[in-house]
């Protein structure tokens, strides 16, 4: 459970018995995808690659502009329309009719593109209080958006024009016909008043009269709708390619796709850390196992020398064996990982201060060890540098050896007595170091009883240096201390045994070997999983181990 607390965000988390809660800071939660780094690369290049391709494949917008001045159509083009010049046009027609269909037809004809990509790439602006329209097309290249709203503002204009004409020519029409009926009754009376009498006369030519006058009158006023400009406008400001700027939103195209990549990688980074979390820090390593901290120490991977690694295993060393008495058994235990390194370290930093160790190891790195070993000591100081391998030689005589390094006396029964021609011969099971039996023929002194008695075999003695499995059992001397190296079951009861134990996930022998000592669970930060460490916390709980402390390690991302 979380909480805000002083600036920060305090989490809460259940370990062993009761309840901790430590702040999380800003670092804390920049950890996870500093940590994640491969998963939010990965996606900052997807996103990245994502943008280059939308813009190479799909061709950048431009846009060009083309203004238009409407004007109204009158009888005197120079008289002034007045302060409301807006209101002598109906610019929301003018508008209307300039993103009509007409128009749009006019465009798909040139163009050759679907009416539905026509009009989503016409745009029309009308300034408030104005007869301007502002024509802006856009399209894939500037050539094509030039000639596009060049055409736009053209054909509104012969659109208008032809409408305006189509009036003048229908009100043109009506005034003819108006003229033609009144020059019929013209003649008509003409007519009359040729044929009429006197009196008939007078009233025939005052009516002529008024058809005369009724005659100037609607020439007079074809005359000037005749006369009436109807042309709605001029192109104004016509679109050029040299003034059309090419599309600039490349460059913030692929910068939104980086940073759209940067943010779904951040997403999956935590997603993930939900999913397969790992220990980040000794916090985490102390809530998932409710253990005390033994002290942290930096792996090969880790920036600094190999001076202040090994200063990082002396301290471990110091806070193990401050924890701990002699004889101890010390199991390293991990729940993946290789805790090699970190076993050779403190082999050597215990053996510096004069302890006799062993170092024990069941899956083949005894090889590894010993090199590890070798290399710390060498990185020693010239004071405390005083190692040397040493194999033991066999000795003639026969010792008496303590009883950490011996196997038991072993009793072998002489089978019952056969008369035979040759001396009597026995086969002998003698004790190896490893606690096998090895087949030796030869001559078998007479006992009453039926049994002899063997000496005991040291088990730093082995004629050809080696045990029976193979491991090596030379000693390296580190100052006033030794190192030994071997398997579990070879373990002395005497000094100091290091188990190098297996990853407790594939083989519980180090669970097992704990039981008979001290363990350390080793966490290695960044790499092992949470989930991983309290079922190893759980198990050693649950075999009745009570553990040290744990040690974090460095090594690396996870």
């Amino acid at each position: 459970m979380t909480s805000a607390a002083g600036g920060g965000w305090t989490a809460t988390a259940a370990s062993g018995g009761g309840t901790s809660s430590r702040t999380v800071t800003l670092t804390d939660l920049l950890r996870v995808p500093l940590h994640r780094i491969r998963v939010l690369a990965g996606a900052a290049v997807l996103g990245l690659l994502a943008a280059l391709g939308y813009v190479l494949l799909v061709p950048s917008a431009v846009t060009a502009d083309a203004v238009v001045a409407v004007r109204p159509v009158v009888t005197d083009a120079f008289t002034p329309s007045g302060a409301s010049a807006d209101r002598a046009v109906n610019m929301n027609v003018e508008r209307g009719i300039a993103t009509g269909t007409e128009v749009v037809r006019r465009l798909v004809d040139a163009t050759g593109r679907d009416q539905r990509d026509v009009q989503d790439a016409l745009e029309l602006e009308v300034p408030t209080g104005g007869q301007i329209l502002r024509f802006r097309f856009t399209a894939n290249s500037p050539q094509d958006a030039v000639a596009g709203v060049n055409l736009a503002a053209a054909a509104y204009l012969d659109v208008r024009r032809t409408m305006y004409e189509q009036q003048r020519a229908d009100i043109l029409r009506s005034y003819d016909e108006s003229i033609s009926k009144v020059q019929a009754q013209q003649e008509a009376l003409q007519r009359r008043i040729a044929s009429a009498q006197e009196g008939e006369a007078d009233a025939a030519v005052a009516e002529l009269s008024g058809v005369n006058s009724q005659l100037v009158q609607l020439g007079s006023a074809r005359t000037e709708i005749a006369a009436v400009d109807v042309n709605p406008g001029w192109v104004t400001r016509e679109a050029e390619t040299n003034l059309v700027a090419p599309g600039g939103g490349s460059l913030l195209r692929l910068l939104a796709g980086l940073l759209g990549g940067v943010l779904l990688g951040t997403v999956l980074a935590y997603g993930w850390e939900s999913v397969d979390r790992r220990i980040r820090s000794v916090d985490d390593g102390r809530d998932a196992t409710g253990l005390p901290l033994l002290g942290t120490a930096r792996g090969p991977k880790a920036r600094g020398s190999r001076r202040a690694v090994d200063a990082d295993f002396r301290y471990v060393a110091m806070a193990i064996a401050g924890r701990t008495r002699e004889p101890a058994r010390i199991v390293l235990l991990t729940t993946r990982g290789d805790q090699t390194v970190l076993s050779a370290g403190l082999a050597v930093a215990l053996a510096a201060t004069g302890r006799e160790v062993y170092l024990a190891d069941d899956i083949g790195r005894l090889g590894r060890l010993r090199s590890e070993v070798l290399a710390g000591v060498a990185r020693l100081p010239a004071t405390a540098n005083s190692a040397r391998s040493v194999v033991p030689q066999p000795r003639q005589s026969r010792r008496t050896a303590p009883v950490d390094e011996v196997t038991e006396q072993i009793t072998v029964r002489r089978p019952s007595p056969r008369p035979t021609a040759f001396p009597r011969q026995a086969t002998v099971q003698r004790a190896t170091t490893a606690g096998h039996a090895t087949a030796a023929n030869g001559p078998v002194p007479d006992d009453p009883d039926g049994t002899i008695l063997l000496p005991r075999i040291s088990s730093t003695a082995p004629t050809s240096g080696r045990s029976a499995v193979g491991a090596p059992t030379d000693t390296v001397v580190v100052g006033a201390g030794t190192i030994r190296f071997g398997t579990w079951r070879q373990r002395p009861a005497s000094g100091v045994v290091l188990f190098n134990s297996p990853p407790a996930e594939a083989d519980e022998r180090g669970v097992a070997a704990a039981r008979q000592g001290a363990a350390v669970v080793v966490v290695e930060q960044d790499q092992t999983r949470e989930s991983d460490l309290r079922r190893l916390a759980e198990r050693l709980r649950a075999a009745g181990v009570a553990p040290l402390g744990f040690v974090l390690t460095h090594r690396g991302r996870g």
